[in-house]
């Protein structure tokens, strides 16, 4: 049976709850058009997870503090952020089944408030003289930059290793998991050996939880909701793809390799590109490195004396990599 949100959130069901309140008065300002928006961004909000992860990584090591809360809605001031800000370079204007800031309120709005929440989150660790939780959020701000950077770089030309796709997804989606967890047990004054383990933890754990995402693309549209062949489209390499192409011979390789540099539209050349990952063990590939994170993940936890804040980080592992979307 697959795991739930739900199951993950038991040990603190009251902390989410709170965090809600709190999240909203963290973004509280007097400008009338900020109010909106922000009161928008609380009502379409997704499941939450990277304020669970700084709940859960707290309550390994002590308690829910008052330091606790602030370091969770600086993690998602920080992510909802980067969405908006994504949402206006990808020119997307969908978000979680509902319009995107930049579809309703126009591009330069929409960078604006993205600005507006970075700020916040830098003015709530500062307010508070939480200078080592800043120290996590500004080292955050900046990978998770650098990855993005990273990226559009490597787009260019379409010459990703698989060096390069770790790097990139280490900086783009895990540091942030990563920060999450480090930021749980700063704020029950871990010593850095425990805030380390706990970074590396997260980095593991949003390792895992991208290859799952990259693996999305190639699985049927009817099981999750996701249509195929939409990184492919948007020329990303991701990890099935570089192993099938690096393994393929000279002549695949640059058939292929030609259909995402050129034919990313041609539907027919994108299925056969699909179908040639699958055939040559992209997937498994993947899977397997995915399993790999997910295991020394876990093990990583076996220091950690049993508690209920312990098994739901087992679930939430267990979620990472059986999810459907």
């Amino acid at each position: 049976m697959s795991t739930t949100v739900n199951e993950i959130k038991k040990p603190i069901l009251e902390e989410m709850k709170l965090f809600e309140q709190k999240f909203y008065e963290s973004m509280h300002t007097k400008v009338p058009l900020l109010d909106k928006v922000t009161r928008f961004i609380v009502t379409t909000k997704g499941k939450q997870m990277r304020p669970m992860f700084v709940f859960l990584c707290a309550k390994l090591v002590g308690e829910v503090n008052e330091k606790t809360f602030r370091g969770a809605s600086m993690i998602e001031l920080i992510h909802t952020a980067t969405l908006v800000h994504d949402d206006v370079v990808d020119e997307s204007f969908k978000r979680r089944n509902f319009f995107s800031i930049n579809a309703l309120w126009k591009n330069k709005i929409a960078v604006l408030v993205g600005d507006f929440l970075l700020s916040k989150s830098v003015l709530l660790s500062t307010d508070n003289k939480d200078y080592d939780l800043l120290h996590v959020i500004a080292r955050t701000i900046r990978e998770m930059s650098e990855g993005e950077l990273l990226q559009l770089e490597k787009a260019r030309t379409l010459d990703i290793t698989e060096d390069v796709y770790y790097e990139i997804i280490r900086q783009k989606t895990a540091t942030l998991i990563a920060a999450c967890c480090e930021i749980g047990v700063l704020s029950n004054n871990a010593d850095e050996d425990l805030a380390k383990k706990m970074q590396i933890f997260g980095t593991k754990t949003g390792m895992a939880f991208q290859i799952k995402d990259d693996l999305f693309d190639y699985l049927s549209a009817n099981a999750i909701g996701k249509p195929v062949g939409i990184d492919i489209q948007e020329q990303k390499m991701t990890l099935p793809l570089i192993y099938s192409l690096k393994n393929a011979n000279a002549k695949d390789r640059k058939y292929h390799f030609e259909t995402v540099k050129k034919y990313k539209d041609n539907k027919k050349r994108v299925k056969e590109l699909i179908d040639f990952v699958k055939f040559t063990g992209g997937l498994d590939y993947a899977l397997s490195v995915m399993n790999n994170y997910y295991e020394e993940a876990k093990l990583i936890l076996t220091d950690f004396p049993d508690s209920e804040a312990k098994t739901s980080l087992h679930l939430m592992l267990d979620y990472v990599i059986e999810r459907k979307f």
